[in-house]
């Protein structure tokens, strides 16, 4: 049996596009953990620092959190709220990122 997958949307400020070469939207595949399991923001994560590692730099500090001053919204929810990098994502989710002001 196959593990589920599925593609996140990373809406991103025009201030941090350029980290994602030069893109406000940034499309990963995330992958869960096990056949039962569902993709999560952490995996989605885990997938942008192997293809975007200058943009997942400034969104996730050197333990793979997300930093401080970034918050995402999955699905108008903010992740942090629903379990930070352990937020099940749906399929063809978007995740708004927002820098503090």
């Amino acid at each position: 049996m196959a593990r589920p997958v599925t593609l996140v949307t990373f809406m991103l400020p025009s201030a941090l596009g350029h980290w994602g070469s030069g893109a406000t939207e940034v499309r990963v595949f995330a992958v869960a953990d096990s056949d039962e399991g569902h993709p999560t923001l952490g995996a989605a994560l885990d997938t942008l620092r192997r293809t975007h590692p200058r943009l997942q730099r400034r969104l996730c500090d050197e333990h793979g959190g997300i930093r401080r001053h970034i918050t995402m919204f999955v699905c108008g929810e903010n992740a942090r709220r629903l379990g930070g990098r352990s937020c099940a994502l749906p399929p063809g989710a978007e995740v708004y990122v927002v820098p503090a002001l």
